[in-house]
């Protein structure tokens, strides 16, 4: 019996790390080409054994940033048609805030900080046209917020805005919690005057929505 359970253990053992190397290298792929590879399959095996399978594509080349990003894009993927159905006066938008200018005269408030408009930064121009979709938007310090707007307002859908760690922690929040979750990174890091790409925002926020009822120049970057 001994022998017996011991060749079982072997044999999972054995039939796990295959599969972990078979996904590693399916994600592998997915980074390089651009494309990614059966997402309803590598999510849930990530779910399962996402350390190892780090530890295999770090041993492929693959940089710990590069595994994020793809993460990020797989759970924004196996996401989208969820979040295309919920509305956008049932969805909100957390932005951190380092987007703003270190000059910011905006002061902390119990739902974060309320953006003034003063045109030192875009987030006076971007707001405004995420609020005209129907989207709550608040501005953020901190993971806390997110989870006090989150009983107080009860969106089905967020979409997160951040670094590389901040937005993968951001999602892995939502599916514990049961939140459709969206996920853009900022292109530079930092804690004061970051960057955004807002057209990045804009292609996530604007998902399931009559393009009819967009303004023609909503795509406009703020500046």
């Amino acid at each position: 019996m001994m022998i017996l359970i011991g060749e079982v253990t072997l044999f999972i053992f054995l039939f796990l790390f295959v599969i972990a190397i078979i996904m590693a290298v399916l994600i592998v792929t997915s980074i390089r080409s651009g494309q990614v590879f059966f997402p309803a399959l590598l999510r849930p095996f990530l779910v399962l054994m996402e350390g190892f399978v780090k530890s295999i594509c770090t041993f492929l080349g693959i940089e710990p940033g590069e595994l994020l990003r793809f993460l990020i894009r797989l759970d924004n993927r196996m996401n989208t048609k969820a979040f295309a159905d919920i509305p956008p006066s049932e969805r909100a938008i957390f932005l951190p805030q380092c987007l703003r200018s270190a000059k910011c005269p905006a002061h902390l408030t119990p739902e974060g900080l309320v953006c003034v408009g003063c045109g030192r930064c875009s987030l006076g121009t971007g707001i405004p046209k995420m609020k005209s979709l129907g989207y709550h938007v608040f501005i953020i310090p901190g993971s806390t917020f997110i989870k006090r707007m989150v009983k107080q307002y009860h969106p089905k859908a967020i979409v997160g805005v951040g670094c590389l760690m901040e937005v993968k922690e951001g999602l892995e929040m939502c599916n514990r919690i049961g939140l459709i979750g969206m996920g853009v990174v900022t292109v530079k890091d930092g804690c004061v005057e970051t960057i955004v790409n807002w057209q990045d925002i804009f292609d996530v926020i604007r998902i399931g929505i009559d393009p009819s009822s967009i303004p023609k120049d909503f795509d406009v970057s703020p500046n």
